[in-house]
């Protein structure tokens, strides 16, 4: 009986693919406030956060602007022209001093078909991201201002999300926090006094939350 032949093991490196630098893949600093990219634009590469966080908005025609995610530090983000989206539908906005990697769509198409390795890590992004999405969703349909506003803080600052909590989350500003929860800005800052208040929030060069904020967020 013949012997099934063994699949050779990829030596594909996932790090080493996020990292090296060619034709097909630069890296770029970008400053807070910088334009990554603009709604718009013809989408023809996917980007991956290193160092950082990245505020993706939209604005309306009666301009309006909404924010739709804040990928941070290993996140993949722009990868809607793998599904055939011509132009960018958000704009992307360093939210504080950024490394960000810039994937050629073709290169991305490729390494999806070829390497499993990669191909496992891009779909857990995009599985973790619905599942972020479908609790934003249920967040904004069931919790008062406050609990959203709670809830997007601890995000920012990572808690629960494999240890890597920050003392310090990067600078931003009310009226962004406002345009991610859907309320105002009064609203956003009577808030903020009240979590500072209570101890739940510092200023202290910069905003430091605490993890008794998730009080807040658990609250009935």
């Amino acid at each position: 009986m013949e012997k099934r032949r063994e699949k050779p093991k990829s030596t594909f490196d996932l790090k080493r693919f996020l990292s090296e630098t060619n034709a097909g893949a630069t890296m770029a600093e970008y400053d807070e406030n910088s334009v990554i990219f603009t709604q718009g634009e013809p989408a023809d590469a996917i980007f991956h956060v290193h160092k950082g966080k990245v505020k993706l908005s939209v604005v309306s025609k009666q301009g309006k602007e909404a924010v739709i995610a804040i990928p941070g530090s290993g996140d993949f983000f722009g990868e809607g022209c793998l599904a055939g989206q011509p132009v960018r539908m958000s704009t992307a906005i360093a939210m504080s001093v950024c490394t960000v990697m810039r994937l050629n769509k073709a290169d991305v198409v490729r390494v999806l078909h070829e390497e499993p390795v990669f191909s496992e890590a891009f779909v857990a992004h995009l599985l973790s991201r619905n599942i972020r999405i479908e609790e934003d969703l249920i967040d904004q349909l069931f919790n008062s201002s406050e609990k959203r506003l709670a809830r997007v803080l601890l995000l920012l600052a990572n808690f629960g999300k494999d240890d890597t909590t920050l003392t310090v989350i990067p600078k931003i500003s009310q009226d962004t926090l406002a345009g991610i929860i859907g309320t105002t800005r009064s609203r956003v800052s009577f808030f903020m006094n009240r979590f500072r208040k209570l101890g739940l929030i510092e200023y202290n060069g910069g905003l430091k939350v605490h993890s008794s904020l998730l009080n807040i967020v658990l609250k009935d």
